[in-house]
């Protein structure tokens, strides 16, 4: 299985990785291997607010001097070391290394950043087509656990066919890892029902006052450029990418920036780079409100429903039971409490997933809703948050507030837009979004940022690129269909493949999406325009 992670809502980040363990519960979920960020150097932090940074308008790669250092460079490859807390997975399998680039591409003298890579070499070397560079999703997922943690997973015809390449993004775990919040405080902030803009001032002064120095070059475009000079160091003219969920807007901003470059790129689970965040969020929360309402109908359907009979009221029963964890939080057999926010969080992050997950997440919901026992709600949080046995936080929730916020984040709007933007929200997703409607609309909360990005939406249409394949679920609560069609359609040379079904993103999900996306990475056939495929 290949576990991509989401774009967009920070408590609907690593939904996918929470769906992996409900999947695996009946009375109870089970255990996830923890994606700890390594001790590995960074940029030193500052504590003064750093300059905004001056993106170049047509980067030359190669053809800049500059930049030629970074081109020509080897990476030193050597068994990724193994990691004794994934007792399922034999990291040694895979091979690590590090990429040098600039902490600046305006600036490429100054200070340098090492990206840590990850890659199987191709099982049949004989047909080696090149590499394919993969991206789980996020902001903060990590390319090298995608590939390490799972070798199975990759097993089939683009294991024999590629080396399978993962990276670190700028920002993310072992690559220039931001830090935030230590992990006492970081409790106490997941913990918090009332989230408004003071909550978020805490957390980006701790970013601040810790990572300064990276937090304005952690952006998606730099990322971009860091994949170029990965392709050419890997000795490919040009770039095989599969892209999950944020990685089809990485995707997307590698094919904007090098069209001439791109070889065949498949972005599954599509993000739509013309909105702003806050109508990013409508739209995404508003997903999630049906397919919550879709499980609850369901729900009922079956015996030992905490939900009732009637599949009317079944979504608002469950939606007043989260959002009474407020006032009454559940208390788990270590002492912790599962508050409003944490409920919320494990229940509609196992929506990634498809309908094959719904009966974990009955007795999940059952176990909380009528034992009055919070202990397997709030794993699924912490599994989700990054937290581990030991009480120890990764840092993916804080590479995705600095990576979004460096995108561009969102500027705090008018009292009239504000005002708006709330009333479509309530109309769109009155249950979601009834206990903290600011909450989801600033989420990620970028208002107390220090600086400002120059980034901005826009229509990314990488003229002069291939043809470049977008794969869209109509289920989708995390990045709706709508965004796939419009990828695809403001895309020069895009075409859509849409998969029937619920659950975030397509591959792996459906035996007919598998399949053509395999066919076109291995030999560039791509799907007739209009392509449709049922789930599973």
């Amino acid at each position: 299985m290949i576990i991509t992670v989401s774009r967009l809502s920070r408590r609907l980040l690593l939904a996918a990785v929470a769906a992996t363990v409900l999947a695996g519960c009946t009375s109870a979920p089970a255990g996830h291997p923890d994606d700890r960020a390594s001790a590995s150097a960074s940029p030193a932090p500052a504590t003064t607010p750093a300059p905004a940074p001056t993106p170049t308008v047509k980067p030359t790669g190669a053809a800049d001097p500059a930049l030629q250092p970074f081109y020509g460079q080897q990476i030193s490859w050597a068994p990724c070391a193994d990691d004794p807390a994934t007792k399922k997975a034999d990291e040694s399998a895979a091979q690590c290394g590090k990429l040098r680039v600039p902490l600046d591409y305006a600036n490429p003298a100054a200070d340098t950043v090492e990206v840590e890579v990850a890659r199987f070499p191709a099982g049949k070397p004989d047909q080696r087509l090149g590499s394919l560079l993969v991206n789980p999703g996020g902001p903060g997922g990590s390319g090298v656990t995608m590939v390490t943690s799972d070798p199975e997973g990759w097993a089939g015809p683009l294991r024999d066919r590629f080396d399978i390449v993962g990276f670190d993004p700028r920002g993310v775990r072992q690559t220039a890892p931001v830090r935030c919040l230590d992990d006492a405080a970081r409790d106490a902030w997941n913990e918090t029902d009332d989230q408004g803009a003071a909550h978020g001032k805490v957390l980006a002064d701790a970013c601040q006052a810790n990572s300064g120095k990276v937090l304005p070059f952690v952006g998606t475009r730099n990322s971009a450029r860091d994949m170029d000079v990965l392709r050419a160091v890997l000795g490919d003219q040009k770039l095989n990418y599969l892209g999950f969920s944020y990685g089809t807007y990485l995707g997307s901003l590698y094919a904007e920036e090098f069209p001439d470059r791109t070889g065949r790129l498949v972005l599954d689970g599509a993000v739509d780079p013309t909105m702003d965040l806050l109508q990013l969020n409508v739209q995404q929360q508003a997903g999630f409100e049906k397919s919550l309402n879709d499980f609850a109908a369901d729900c009922v359907k079956h015996d030992g429903c905490s939900l009732g009979r009637d599949p009317a009221k079944a979504a608002q029963k469950l939606a007043d039971f989260l959002d009474g964890l407020k006032d009454k939080p559940l208390v788990t057999g270590n002492g912790r409490k599962l508050t409003a926010s944490e409920g919320w969080t494990a229940v509609l992050s196992s929506l990634y997933g498809s309908e094959k997950g719904w009966e974990n997440l009955r007795n999940v919901i059952a176990w909380a809703m009528v034992k009055g026992k919070g202990d397997y709600l709030l794993q699924a949080a912490d599994n989700y948050n990054g937290r581990d046995a030991q009480g120890h936080y990764g840092n993916t929730l804080d590479a995705y507030l600095a990576i979004h916020c460096a995108d561009g984040g969102v500027d705090t709007p008018t009292p009239e837009k504000l005002q708006a933007t709330v009333a479509e929200l309530r109309e769109k997703a009155p249950l979601v979004s009834k206990r903290n409607p600011e909450q989801a609309l600033f989420d990620p909360d970028c208002r107390a940022w220090t600086y400002r990005s120059t980034e901005q939406p826009h229509q990314i249409k990488a003229t002069g690129s291939a043809p470049i394949l977008v794969v869209g679920s109509t289920g989708d609560p995390a990045t709706p269909y709508a965004w796939s069609q419009k990828l695809a359609t403001g895309l020069a040379n895009g075409v859509l493949l849409t998969r029937e079904g619920e659950g975030h993103t397509g591959y792996g999900k459906s035996t007919c999406i598998s399949t053509a996306v395999n066919t076109f990475l291995t030999g560039g056939a791509m799907p007739a325009a209009g392509t449709t495929c049922p789930s599973g």
